[in-house]
């Protein structure tokens, strides 16, 4: 079957339609018009039957100018008599012909003699040819005579009914069907993180336009609790930041008389934390969708890379520009390879853009992350104790924001154990 609804909403109405005019059809060319064919034909026999006899009964006739005369003029029959030959050879049979069946059987139930019939062709006589004792009996009667002629008009005419219908039923169908696309569009390109298209409004059937109301306000509800979710921890944030530069300058002012080392990296891991706040906190804030350059971003990584001391190689299959939204994909990209880097020496990243999905596939030849504890990284502020250096800096939200980002544009992140011995982080999104 179909998946889409548009070509099932299609076999719903052909086929009954369909199934219906195929029964009719079958039941007009079984009952009405092999029924008129045959009474047609037996009544043509007939009147050839009663020429032969009357024929055989007038005998003193050789010319039988009258019984052609009658023939032609009563019985629409145009007959001529021929000498004794043998008579021609049986020509090929048409693959599907009522009328040669019917008649050659009638007129071997009621003449019963040999007897020659050409029913091909598009000719509008029939020619029948009987063998007498003495001679030739060839008859020409019109193809209307021995044949229901109207059986071609009843098929075209439902056929074409038929074809009239179903392209006033798929005009209406498309119409209808349009305002679901259009939905399930907009909802595809709000669950990818892209606005929804400009001229969407509800349209269709009551069931659909209540769907996509019910979207409009579903859509209205979720960006403003991220909005106010931004909102807040942004004022948050701001607000830390003022205690922080007031502490700063107080630790400025007594840096002569104490050793104040510590504090200041306190403050700075402080100030690190804030910002990894206000990044996560941002993930999700509307931004509209351009177009990136994978070999622009894999250029910033390697100078990253390059100033860390981290060897680092990209591959692009496919066309290297996507659709995505610029600052959170950059922002994607970078904290999973500089994860990479921060316990890795060398970075492989292959980026697949084909069949409108985009897979990039980062592998390093680090410590790695235990298979029991790949999913327990995505949670905001954990940590590794083992595999990964407590003591270095960050804030343990960096794979949170990627995971959000990642699925933001209708994507996923997956971890798993690298052929390099290290990490594999493959980014799977739409583009």
């Amino acid at each position: 079957m179909p998946k889409r609804l548009y070509a099932r909403s299609l076999i719903i109405i052909i086929a009954p339609m369909v199934l219906l005019q195929s029964l009719i059809a079958f039941v007009f060319m079984e009952r009405h018009w092999q029924t008129v064919t045959q009474r047609l034909s037996t009544a043509v026999v007939r009147d050839i039957s009663g020429i032969i006899d009357l024929m055989d009964t007038f005998p003193q006739d050789p010319g039988h100018e009258n019984l052609i005369r009658i023939s032609r003029e009563r019985l629409a029959l145009n007959i001529s008599i021929l000498p004794l030959d043998p008579l021609p050879a049986p020509g090929p049979k048409p693959f599907f012909s009522i009328l040669d069946s019917i008649l050659s059987e009638e007129i071997t139930r009621q003449i019963n003699r040999p007897f020659w019939i050409d029913t091909v062709g598009d000719s509008d006589l029939v020619e029948i040819r009987i063998q007498l004792e003495d001679k030739v009996l060839r008859v020409f009667a019109r193809r209307s005579q021995a044949y229901a002629s109207n059986t071609l008009i009843f098929l075209v005419w439902m056929a074409g009914s038929a074809l009239v219908l179903l392209a006033i039923a798929i005009l209406f169908l498309r119409n209808q069907i349009k305002p679901i696309q259009q939905l399930a569009a907009a909802a595809d390109s709000f669950g990818k993180g892209r606005p929804a298209p400009p001229n969407f409004k509800p349209r269709g059937a009551e069931e659909v336009r209540r769907a996509g109301a019910a979207f409009i306000v579903m859509r209205e509800r979720i960006e403003r609790q991220i909005e106010q979710r931004t909102t807040m921890l942004s004022g948050v944030s701001h607000d830390l930041r003022t205690i922080l530069t007031r502490f700063k300058l107080q630790l400025a002012l007594v840096s002569n008389r104490l050793d104040t080392a510590a504090m200041e990296q306190d403050v700075e891991d402080m100030q690190s934390m804030l910002e990894g706040y206000l990044a996560f906190a941002r993930s999700e804030a509307e931004e509209e969708t351009g177009t990136v350059n994978l070999d622009r971003v894999f250029a910033k990584l390697k100078e990253e890379g390059n100033l860390l001391g981290r060897g680092f190689t990209s591959t692009i299959r496919g066309p290297a520009e996507i659709q995505v939204r610029p600052n959170a994909f950059s922002r994607l990209v970078s904290n999973l390879v500089s994860n990479s880097f921060r316990y890795a020496k060398n970075v492989y990243v292959l980026a697949d853009h084909r069949d409108g999905w985009l897979t990039i596939t980062i592998d390093d030849d680090g410590p790695g992350i235990p298979k029991e504890m790949r999913e327990e990284v995505f949670k905001p502020f954990f940590r590794l104790d083992e595999a990964r250096n407590q003591d270095s800096s960050g804030t343990g939200l960096g794979l949170a924001i990627a995971l959000d980002i990642a699925r933001s544009h209708g994507g996923d992140i997956i971890l798993d154990e690298s052929p390099k011995k290290g990490l594999r982080a493959i980014i799977r999104i739409p583009a």
